[in-house]
């Protein structure tokens, strides 16, 4: 994938595959300046991304979508584009940030 485009991923709570053992659980990414939080499992943060000068808190895990400014931080869960769970939407996240704002939206796929 790294040949495509600069891929960052974290490891789920299914990744238990030989290949995902290199996946880390939290991975800090700083853009432009801006640092991002991603984990699998919102419930596992343990840290304050306010206090730690997070931007935007990126998980998954219950692939429902969620999209929430708190406290100018971003918590951003994109759903998932793989197959359909439960009744929730086939989807991918996008961000789009400038210096100093953040867009996220959450765009659903159609597999009709």
């Amino acid at each position: 994938m790294q040949q495509i485009a600069p891929t960052i991923a974290v490891r789920g709570n299914i990744d238990s595959d030989r290949w995902a053992e290199v996946l880390p659980e939290v991975v800090t990414v700083v853009v432009n300046g801006m640092k991002f939080l991603l984990l699998h499992n919102i419930r596992d943060l343990i840290i304050d991304p306010v206090v730690q000068g997070y931007r935007a808190v990126i998980y998954g895990h219950s692939h429902k979508p969620h999209n929430e400014l708190k406290s100018g931080v971003l918590f951003f869960n994109p759903s998932s584009a793989g197959p359909r769970r439960f009744l929730l939407p086939i989807a991918v996240g996008e961000i789009v940030f400038t210096a100093d704002e953040l867009q996220a939206r959450i765009v659903e796929l159609d597999c009709g």
